[in-house]
């Protein structure tokens, strides 16, 4: 484990100063640690294994437990958790600290990686209370899904029959190219399908689907983790057109790190 490249979240925002994601994440582990004190370790890692596809493991911080969820393929999540009771006096008596490891981890900003950490937490809340789901509009687009989708089709364009293996292996994902464009669906949770669908007359659209799509996850964080893997297929499609005069939208995907590393002028969505 210990030749594993670990990155925090102020590393890839690359901001030189204390950013909005580390803040954002450390809300989140104030929030939600108290529900892992004294937890059954053999409940957390049946929860972890079969509704999020991850592993409970050690990755060498003195931690108590690790849960590792993988993104996408060269992009994992770390949540290490820490047990201290109260020996610093000020009544945080646990913490979670967030690492991302991968060849592609700092490729993804932490606006991304930080709502993506909070879903996971959300699942694993309501797995653990064993409560219901309230956002249940899988069929029915948001006005933010439907921005997105017409923000985003363009870069489609670019895309060609030779990148269809490529692409899934990028995004572990099945890819078909259609008569009319191209057809990529990901598994993102056990049994919970996200399907993007780009149409060179109609342009893009999603869907949801799955087994354990209405048990375990909100229409609404559906939906944001269908924008990661839309932001995702575009990192693809900017890497491998470098070349080109790309729309504004490819840039805007990647996080201020990867652009500083590219010498691109960094832009905020």
């Amino acid at each position: 484990m210990s030749k594993r490249k670990l990155w925090t979240v102020g590393q890839i925002d690359a901001t030189g100063v204390r950013g909005p994601h580390e803040k954002e994440l450390e809300d989140i582990s104030n929030a939600k640690y108290p529900l892992f004190t004294g937890i059954d370790i053999k409940q957390l890692k049946q929860i972890i294994e079969e509704n999020l596809g991850g592993k409970i493991e050690n990755i060498g911080f003195s931690e108590d437990w690790t849960i590792t969820i993988e993104m996408f393929p060269e992009i994992n999540i770390h949540m290490a958790y820490s047990y201290f009771g109260d020996e610093f006096g000020d009544d945080i008596e646990a913490e979670f600290k967030f690492y991302f490891s991968g060849e592609r981890a700092t490729w993804v900003p932490g606006e991304d990686s930080a709502t993506y950490i909070d879903i996971v937490m959300d699942l694993i809340e309501r797995k653990l209370k064993s409560q219901e789901l309230f956002e249940q509009s899988y069929d029915s687009k948001s006005d933010l899904m439907k921005k997105v989708l017409l923000q985003r089709t363009k870069p489609f364009e670019l895309l060609k029959d030779g990148d269809k293996e490529k692409l899934e292996v990028f995004l572990g994902v099945k890819v078909w190219k259609l008569t009319e464009g191209w057809r990529i669906k990901k598994e993102i949770f056990p049994k919970i399908f996200i399907e993007t669908v780009w149409n060179k007359d109609t342009g893009l659209d999603i869907k949801f689907s799955g087994e354990n799509l209405s048990k375990n996850i909100s229409s609404y964080h559906i939906e944001l983790i269908g924008i990661f893997l839309i932001n995702h297929i575009l990192r693809y499609i900017t890497v491998n057109n470098l070349e080109k005069d790309l729309p504004d939208i490819c840039y805007i995907m990647f996080s201020r790190y990867y652009t500083k590393l590219k010498n691109w002028v960094h832009r905020t969505r």
